[in-house]
């Protein structure tokens, strides 16, 4: 079955990940924006890390024939750094209109300030003005609350939700979200996120109708074959490949779809 992984940080992943998600089905990765495990300091390293996930990262990954595509946004870490998220946000428009950028994001909360809802309001209207669709971050902490908050945003911009994204949820935020219009993203992470069998839960529990499922794999403790690993489990129980289909392939095309930058293979 062919899958995309529609949240997956692959600067911090080596070529032999990018094999064996090919060999496991992987045929289109989303990379949103995120932070580098420290806070960067001065603008130009956002700058320079827009360009290799937009230029050099796509070739990487054609190498072994997967359709690379981003996100830009500026990260919620770094969000409270007040001088230095207005300046990367003033310059972060000439980034939107590359080829393979397919979304704003990944915007959000982190620690909850205001700081930050400054960030994702900016970053939301500029989206708007780009006519690209929004991948939301929900925080590891306090994340009911996070959430909660991040919908009332969408709601007073007055945003189209079919093009909001609300991702890492769990079983915690998943009802709240599915309340909305906007799309719901389940992130399978060692550790710190969901399991496959809690993943499963939650879809056999709400089913798949826009609801999208990612490794979000980074330099943590996380695997690159976490959406082939759900696929997995979701054929151990017995689960229709017409709806796992929809989840893994279809959900992800409908959604960054919206940008209008898939390549015509994918559809």
């Amino acid at each position: 079955m062919d899958l995309i992984d529609p949240h997956v940080h692959m600067i911090s992943r080596t070529t032999d990940d990018y094999e064996a998600m090919a060999i496991a089905g992987i045929r289109a990765v989303i990379e949103p924006a995120f932070w580098l495990g420290q806070p960067r300091t001065h603008p130009g390293t956002f700058y320079d890390y827009y360009d290799m996930i937009t230029d050099w990262e796509p070739k990487r990954a054609a190498n072994f024939g997967i359709h690379h595509y981003c996100c830009i946004g500026m990260n919620p870490r770094e969000s409270n750094n007040v001088p230095l998220a207005k300046e990367v946000l003033a310059e972060l428009p000439r980034f939107l209109d590359r080829p393979n950028v397919v979304a704003v994001g990944e915007i959000g909360f982190d620690d909850i300030t205001d700081a930050e809802e400054d960030s994702i309001r900016r970053q939301m209207e500029i989206a708007v003005e780009h006519d690209l669709p929004i991948m939301v971050h929900t925080p590891h902490i306090n994340k009911a609350r996070g959430t909660e908050r991040t919908l009332k945003i969408v709601e007073s911009l007055g945003l189209d939700q079919e093009k909001v994204l609300i991702d890492h949820n769990t079983e915690e935020t998943i009802e709240m979200v599915k309340s909305t219009d906007c799309w719901a993203g389940h992130t399978v992470y060692n550790i710190t996120k969901l399991s496959p069998e809690r993943a499963v839960n939650i879809f056999e529990e709400y089913g798949t109708e826009k609801m999208l499922v990612n490794s979000s794999s980074d330099w943590g403790p996380s695997d690159p074959l976490n959406v082939p690993r759900t696929v997995h489990e979701m054929r151990r129980r017995g689960i229709d490949d017409t709806l796992i289909r929809q989840l893994v392939w279809k959900n992800p095309i409908a959604f960054f779809g919206k940008s209008g930058r898939l390549d015509s293979s994918l559809q």
